[in-house]
Protein backbone atom coordinates (compact mmCIF):
# COMPACT_ATOMS: atom_id res chain seq x y z
CA UNK A 1 0.00 0.00 0.00
CA UNK A 2 2.97 2.63 0.81
CA UNK A 3 4.72 1.64 -1.98
CA UNK A 4 1.64 1.93 -4.28
CA UNK A 5 1.01 5.40 -2.45
CA UNK A 6 4.70 6.70 -3.05
CA UNK A 7 4.89 5.60 -6.60
CA UNK A 8 1.35 7.51 -7.24
CA UNK A 9 2.61 10.40 -5.17
CA UNK A 10 6.21 10.51 -7.53
CA UNK A 11 3.76 10.61 -10.45
CA UNK A 12 1.56 13.14 -9.33
CA UNK A 13 4.92 15.79 -10.33
CA UNK A 14 4.79 15.46 -14.24
CA UNK A 15 1.51 15.63 -14.16
CA UNK A 16 1.08 18.85 -12.45
CA UNK A 17 4.36 19.94 -14.36
CA UNK A 18 2.27 19.16 -17.69
CA UNK A 19 -0.84 21.26 -15.95
CA UNK A 20 1.24 24.28 -15.32
CA UNK A 21 2.57 24.98 -18.21
CA UNK A 22 -0.98 24.28 -19.55
CA UNK A 23 -2.00 26.97 -17.37
CA UNK A 24 0.64 29.63 -17.86
CA UNK A 25 -0.14 29.31 -21.90
CA UNK A 26 -3.81 29.77 -21.51
CA UNK A 27 -3.21 32.84 -19.13
CA UNK A 28 -1.08 34.61 -21.59
CA UNK A 29 -3.63 33.50 -24.24
CA UNK A 30 -5.97 35.33 -23.07
CA UNK A 31 -6.82 39.12 -23.43
CA UNK A 32 -4.06 41.58 -21.31
CA UNK A 33 -2.10 40.35 -18.43
CA UNK A 34 -1.87 41.00 -14.38
CA UNK A 35 -0.77 44.52 -15.24
CA UNK A 36 -3.79 44.99 -16.87
CA UNK A 37 -6.17 44.61 -14.12
CA UNK A 38 -3.92 47.31 -12.10
CA UNK A 39 -4.41 50.29 -14.75
CA UNK A 40 -7.15 51.98 -16.83
CA UNK A 41 -5.38 51.99 -20.31
CA UNK A 42 -7.09 55.12 -21.60
CA UNK A 43 -6.03 57.37 -18.46
CA UNK A 44 -2.34 56.07 -18.39
CA UNK A 45 0.86 57.35 -19.88
CA UNK A 46 1.61 54.52 -22.97
CA UNK A 47 5.16 55.52 -21.75
CA UNK A 48 4.77 54.54 -18.23
CA UNK A 49 2.60 51.31 -19.13
CA UNK A 50 5.53 50.14 -21.38
CA UNK A 51 8.12 50.86 -18.88
CA UNK A 52 6.45 49.18 -16.29
CA UNK A 53 5.82 46.13 -18.06
CA UNK A 54 9.51 45.61 -19.13
CA UNK A 55 10.26 46.22 -15.28
CA UNK A 56 7.92 43.69 -14.67
CA UNK A 57 9.68 40.92 -17.21
CA UNK A 58 6.31 40.95 -19.38
CA UNK A 59 8.33 41.43 -22.51
CA UNK A 60 10.64 38.57 -21.51
CA UNK A 61 10.63 35.27 -23.56
CA UNK A 62 7.72 33.41 -22.36
CA UNK A 63 10.08 30.38 -21.32
CA UNK A 64 11.61 32.64 -18.69
CA UNK A 65 8.73 33.87 -17.92
CA UNK A 66 6.77 30.56 -17.04
CA UNK A 67 10.27 29.54 -15.26
CA UNK A 68 10.15 32.44 -12.80
CA UNK A 69 6.35 32.22 -12.21
CA UNK A 70 6.57 28.06 -11.38
CA UNK A 71 9.79 28.70 -9.35
CA UNK A 72 7.92 31.42 -7.23
CA UNK A 73 5.04 29.50 -6.86
CA UNK A 74 6.82 25.91 -5.58
CA UNK A 75 8.72 28.74 -2.95
CA UNK A 76 5.02 29.69 -2.03
CA UNK A 77 5.11 33.47 -3.39
CA UNK A 78 1.67 33.44 -5.85
CA UNK A 79 2.29 36.91 -6.95
CA UNK A 80 -0.16 39.44 -5.87
CA UNK A 81 -3.75 40.19 -6.50
CA UNK A 82 -4.75 43.05 -9.18
CA UNK A 83 -7.94 43.13 -7.64
CA UNK A 84 -7.57 43.59 -4.03
CA UNK A 85 -4.13 44.54 -3.97
CA UNK A 86 -2.54 42.16 -1.41
CA UNK A 87 -0.81 38.89 -2.18
CA UNK A 88 -2.79 35.77 -3.59
CA UNK A 89 -1.86 33.76 -0.54
CA UNK A 90 -4.07 36.14 1.84
CA UNK A 91 -6.91 36.56 -0.55
CA UNK A 92 -7.37 32.51 -0.42
CA UNK A 93 -6.33 32.30 3.29
CA UNK A 94 -9.54 34.64 3.49
CA UNK A 95 -12.02 32.77 1.55
CA UNK A 96 -10.41 29.12 2.32
CA UNK A 97 -12.63 28.53 5.84
CA UNK A 98 -15.92 29.43 3.96
CA UNK A 99 -14.98 26.88 1.29
CA UNK A 100 -14.02 24.01 3.58
CA UNK A 101 -16.88 24.42 5.70
CA UNK A 102 -19.67 24.41 2.60
CA UNK A 103 -17.27 21.24 1.28
CA UNK A 104 -17.31 19.34 4.76
CA UNK A 105 -20.86 19.87 5.27
CA UNK A 106 -21.89 19.38 1.90
CA UNK A 107 -20.12 15.44 1.84
CA UNK A 108 -21.25 15.08 5.52
CA UNK A 109 -25.11 15.54 3.97
CA UNK A 110 -24.31 14.10 0.71
CA UNK A 111 -23.38 10.47 2.37
CA UNK A 112 -25.48 10.53 5.22
CA UNK A 113 -28.55 10.47 3.24
CA UNK A 114 -27.39 8.58 0.71
CA UNK A 115 -26.72 5.65 2.97
CA UNK A 116 -29.67 6.02 4.76
CA UNK A 117 -32.03 6.37 1.50
CA UNK A 118 -30.07 3.70 -0.53
CA UNK A 119 -30.29 0.96 2.44
CA UNK A 120 -33.83 1.42 2.89
CA UNK A 121 -34.81 1.52 -0.58
CA UNK A 122 -32.18 -1.42 -1.51
CA UNK A 123 -34.04 -3.37 1.28
CA UNK A 124 -37.58 -2.79 0.58
CA UNK A 125 -37.70 -2.26 -3.03
CA UNK A 126 -40.80 -1.28 -5.04
CA UNK A 127 -42.28 -0.02 -1.64
CA UNK A 128 -44.06 2.80 -1.03
CA UNK A 129 -41.32 4.49 0.36
CA UNK A 130 -38.53 2.86 -2.60
CA UNK A 131 -41.25 4.99 -4.95
CA UNK A 132 -41.33 7.97 -3.19
CA UNK A 133 -37.05 7.86 -2.52
CA UNK A 134 -36.88 7.20 -6.39
CA UNK A 135 -39.49 10.03 -7.06
CA UNK A 136 -36.62 12.49 -4.95
CA UNK A 137 -33.88 10.59 -6.77
CA UNK A 138 -35.31 12.11 -10.30
CA UNK A 139 -35.91 15.34 -9.13
CA UNK A 140 -32.48 15.72 -7.93
CA UNK A 141 -31.00 14.19 -10.98
CA UNK A 142 -32.76 16.37 -13.80
CA UNK A 143 -33.02 19.63 -12.23
CA UNK A 144 -29.70 21.43 -12.47
CA UNK A 145 -27.95 23.10 -9.55
CA UNK A 146 -28.83 26.68 -10.13
CA UNK A 147 -32.56 26.15 -10.59
CA UNK A 148 -32.35 24.40 -7.46
CA UNK A 149 -30.66 27.23 -6.03
CA UNK A 150 -32.66 30.08 -7.01
CA UNK A 151 -36.29 27.36 -5.95
CA UNK A 152 -34.38 26.70 -2.30
CA UNK A 153 -33.87 30.52 -1.78
CA UNK A 154 -37.39 31.47 -3.16
CA UNK A 155 -39.20 28.81 -0.30
CA UNK A 156 -36.59 28.50 2.02
CA UNK A 157 -35.22 32.21 2.25
CA UNK A 158 -37.98 34.52 1.36
CA UNK A 159 -41.38 32.59 1.66
CA UNK A 160 -40.49 30.15 4.97
CA UNK A 161 -37.54 32.08 6.52
CA UNK A 162 -35.85 28.95 7.51
CA UNK A 163 -32.72 29.94 6.16
CA UNK A 164 -30.47 33.14 5.07
CA UNK A 165 -30.09 33.65 1.13
CA UNK A 166 -27.03 34.81 1.10
CA UNK A 167 -23.57 35.95 3.02
CA UNK A 168 -21.67 33.39 5.19
CA UNK A 169 -22.31 35.11 8.43
CA UNK A 170 -24.96 37.60 10.60
CA UNK A 171 -24.28 40.69 10.72
CA UNK A 172 -22.65 42.19 14.46
CA UNK A 173 -21.62 38.18 15.38
CA UNK A 174 -18.33 38.28 17.05
CA UNK A 175 -15.89 35.75 16.22
CA UNK A 176 -15.14 32.57 18.47
CA UNK A 177 -18.49 32.58 20.15
CA UNK A 178 -20.87 30.24 20.20
CA UNK A 179 -23.65 32.75 18.68
CA UNK A 180 -20.90 33.58 15.77
CA UNK A 181 -20.43 29.21 15.41
CA UNK A 182 -24.03 29.07 14.92
CA UNK A 183 -25.10 31.58 12.72
CA UNK A 184 -22.33 30.42 10.20
CA UNK A 185 -23.56 27.09 9.73
CA UNK A 186 -27.27 28.45 9.63
CA UNK A 187 -25.67 30.41 7.36
CA UNK A 188 -24.18 27.07 5.56
CA UNK A 189 -26.93 24.35 5.26
CA UNK A 190 -28.84 25.83 2.60
CA UNK A 191 -25.65 26.20 -0.08
CA UNK A 192 -24.24 22.90 1.59
CA UNK A 193 -27.91 20.62 0.84
CA UNK A 194 -28.17 22.73 -2.49
CA UNK A 195 -24.80 21.22 -3.44
CA UNK A 196 -25.33 17.84 -2.10
CA UNK A 197 -28.87 17.59 -4.36
CA UNK A 198 -27.34 16.10 -7.61
CA UNK A 199 -25.19 13.89 -4.96
CA UNK A 200 -27.75 12.77 -3.07
CA UNK A 201 -29.76 11.64 -5.84
CA UNK A 202 -27.18 9.85 -7.95
CA UNK A 203 -25.64 7.94 -4.67
CA UNK A 204 -28.90 6.98 -3.36
CA UNK A 205 -30.33 5.19 -6.70
CA UNK A 206 -26.53 3.67 -7.07
CA UNK A 207 -26.62 2.27 -4.25
CA UNK A 208 -29.96 1.04 -4.30
CA UNK A 209 -29.67 -0.84 -7.19
CA UNK A 210 -26.17 -2.33 -6.13
CA UNK A 211 -27.99 -3.83 -2.98
CA UNK A 212 -30.86 -5.40 -4.94
CA UNK A 213 -27.84 -6.87 -7.29
CA UNK A 214 -25.84 -8.11 -4.51
CA UNK A 215 -28.71 -9.97 -2.76
CA UNK A 216 -29.14 -11.96 -5.88
CA UNK A 217 -26.03 -13.23 -6.02
CA UNK A 218 -24.78 -16.86 -5.01
CA UNK A 219 -22.40 -16.11 -1.59
CA UNK A 220 -26.02 -14.47 -0.23
CA UNK A 221 -27.80 -17.19 -1.45
CA UNK A 222 -25.39 -19.61 0.78
CA UNK A 223 -25.63 -16.97 4.02
CA UNK A 224 -29.53 -17.47 3.53
CA UNK A 225 -29.13 -21.43 3.26
CA UNK A 226 -26.61 -21.31 6.44
CA UNK A 227 -29.49 -19.37 8.77
CA UNK A 228 -27.45 -16.35 8.78
CA UNK A 229 -29.64 -13.89 10.00
CA UNK A 230 -31.08 -11.27 7.51
CA UNK A 231 -29.76 -8.61 9.50
CA UNK A 232 -26.27 -9.70 9.18
CA UNK A 233 -26.40 -10.47 5.50
CA UNK A 234 -27.37 -7.17 5.05
CA UNK A 235 -25.49 -5.38 7.07
CA UNK A 236 -22.08 -7.62 6.37
CA UNK A 237 -21.99 -9.44 3.10
CA UNK A 238 -24.71 -7.31 0.67
CA UNK A 239 -23.13 -3.85 1.88
CA UNK A 240 -20.03 -4.14 2.33
CA UNK A 241 -20.27 -5.14 -1.26
CA UNK A 242 -22.00 -2.29 -1.95
CA UNK A 243 -20.47 0.66 -0.74
CA UNK A 244 -17.12 -0.41 -2.34
CA UNK A 245 -17.71 2.07 -5.47
CA UNK A 246 -19.17 4.86 -3.21
CA UNK A 247 -15.86 4.85 -1.57
CA UNK A 248 -14.14 5.29 -4.58
CA UNK A 249 -16.69 8.48 -5.31
CA UNK A 250 -15.78 9.86 -1.71
CA UNK A 251 -11.93 10.71 -3.52
CA UNK A 252 -13.98 13.09 -6.23
CA UNK A 253 -15.58 14.93 -3.39
CA UNK A 254 -12.85 15.87 -1.91
CA UNK A 255 -12.46 17.97 -4.59
CA UNK A 256 -15.57 20.33 -3.77
CA UNK A 257 -14.14 20.75 0.02
CA UNK A 258 -11.78 23.03 -1.82
CA UNK A 259 -13.06 24.15 -5.12
CA UNK A 260 -16.80 24.38 -3.93
CA UNK A 261 -19.41 24.99 -5.76
CA UNK A 262 -18.63 28.03 -8.67
CA UNK A 263 -22.79 28.16 -9.01
CA UNK A 264 -24.08 27.29 -5.98
CA UNK A 265 -21.64 30.17 -4.12
CA UNK A 266 -22.46 32.64 -6.78
CA UNK A 267 -26.05 32.13 -6.23
CA UNK A 268 -26.07 32.48 -2.69
CA UNK A 269 -23.13 35.06 -2.75
CA UNK A 270 -21.09 32.54 -0.29
CA UNK A 271 -18.13 34.10 -0.40
CA UNK A 272 -15.95 31.35 -1.09
CA UNK A 273 -13.15 30.07 -3.08
CA UNK A 274 -15.64 29.22 -5.87
CA UNK A 275 -17.26 32.57 -6.52
CA UNK A 276 -13.60 34.09 -6.16
CA UNK A 277 -12.34 31.71 -9.04
CA UNK A 278 -15.50 32.89 -11.11
CA UNK A 279 -14.95 36.83 -10.03
CA UNK A 280 -10.99 36.46 -11.25
CA UNK A 281 -12.24 35.60 -14.43
CA UNK A 282 -14.41 38.68 -14.82
CA UNK A 283 -11.70 41.21 -13.38
CA UNK A 284 -8.79 39.62 -14.93
CA UNK A 285 -7.08 38.93 -11.84
CA UNK A 286 -4.58 36.11 -13.42
CA UNK A 287 -2.86 35.82 -10.26
CA UNK A 288 -5.55 34.67 -8.24
CA UNK A 289 -7.11 32.38 -11.41
CA UNK A 290 -3.63 30.51 -11.99
CA UNK A 291 -3.14 29.86 -8.33
CA UNK A 292 -7.15 28.81 -7.60
CA UNK A 293 -6.51 26.52 -11.53
CA UNK A 294 -3.41 24.79 -9.46
CA UNK A 295 -4.92 24.30 -6.40
CA UNK A 296 -7.65 22.52 -7.72
CA UNK A 297 -6.08 20.35 -10.16
CA UNK A 298 -3.82 19.29 -7.07
CA UNK A 299 -6.86 18.60 -4.75
CA UNK A 300 -7.62 16.55 -7.91
CA UNK A 301 -5.17 14.79 -8.14
CA UNK A 302 -4.49 14.33 -4.59
CA UNK A 303 -8.55 12.99 -4.37
CA UNK A 304 -7.66 10.36 -7.09
CA UNK A 305 -5.10 8.69 -4.94
CA UNK A 306 -7.20 8.81 -1.99
CA UNK A 307 -9.70 7.16 -3.92
CA UNK A 308 -7.57 4.06 -4.63
CA UNK A 309 -6.42 3.57 -1.55
CA UNK A 310 -10.12 3.75 0.26
CA UNK A 311 -10.79 1.18 -2.53
CA UNK A 312 -8.23 -1.36 -1.12
CA UNK A 313 -9.05 -0.65 2.10
CA UNK A 314 -12.69 -1.45 1.97
CA UNK A 315 -12.10 -4.50 -0.45
CA UNK A 316 -9.41 -6.76 0.80
CA UNK A 317 -9.63 -8.77 -2.36
CA UNK A 318 -7.53 -5.89 -4.05
CA UNK A 319 -4.27 -5.29 -3.20
CA UNK A 320 -2.23 -2.50 -4.44
CA UNK A 321 1.58 -4.04 -5.01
Amino acid sequence: MLKFAFRRFLGMIPMLLLISIVIFTLARLMPGDSFSGEIDPTNTNPEYIAEMREKLGYNDPLPQQYFRWITNFIQGDFGKSTRFKISVSEVIKERLPNTLLLGFTSILITYVLAFLMGMYAGRKPYTLGDNLIGTFNYLGLSIPSFVAGVFAIYFFSYKLGWFPSNGSIGIGMKEGTIEYWLSRFHHVILPAFVLAFLNIASYTQFLRNDIIENSRKDFVRTARAKGTPESKIYNVHILRNSIIPLVTFLGFDLVSIISGAIITETIFTYPGLGQLFLQSVGTRDYPVLMTLTMLFSLITLIGNLVADILYGVVDPRIRLD
